[in-house]
């Protein structure tokens, strides 16, 4: 045994570092009526449980929302209790999509096409 973990005393300490399991979740929610806010989607999801933040993505320059958004659960366990019980319901008159969110790419699309874009000015043929 490794003289670090020889001492059990030392394990709240651990814990406080960083190596606690992360408990909560964000899930993705798809096929949003137009109309649907951040604060609807708040409430609607705390019938399962701690809601930690609802957000609505909308569109930069219309501000019109684009159909999809995020709701972050305090555990994991109420998030899975909203995907099985959301997932495929109506809402607003559309039938929404629940599931976990996927972490956010690190290159993003947009800027590939302008390096892109700036790239093949400079070709000569």
């Amino acid at each position: 045994m490794s003289q670090r973990f020889q001492n059990l005393s030392s394990f709240p300490l651990l814990l406080f570092l960083g190596f606690k399991k992360e408990r909560k979740m964000k899930l993705y929610v798809g096929n949003l009526s137009y109309r649907v806010t951040s604060e609807d989607l708040f409430e609607y999801f705390s019938q399962v449980g701690t809601v930690e933040s609802a957000n609505v993505v909308h569109d930069k320059e219309t501000g019109r929302s684009k159909g999809f958004g995020f709701v972050e659960m305090a555990t994991k366990e109420e998030a899975f209790e909203a995907i099985a019980k959301f997932n495929g319901q109506e809402y607003d008159g559309r039938h929404i999509i629940v599931n976990e969110a996927r972490p956010r790419a690190e290159n993003r699309n947009n800027n590939n096409k302008n390096n892109n874009r700036r790239n093949n000015s400079r070709r000569r043929w």
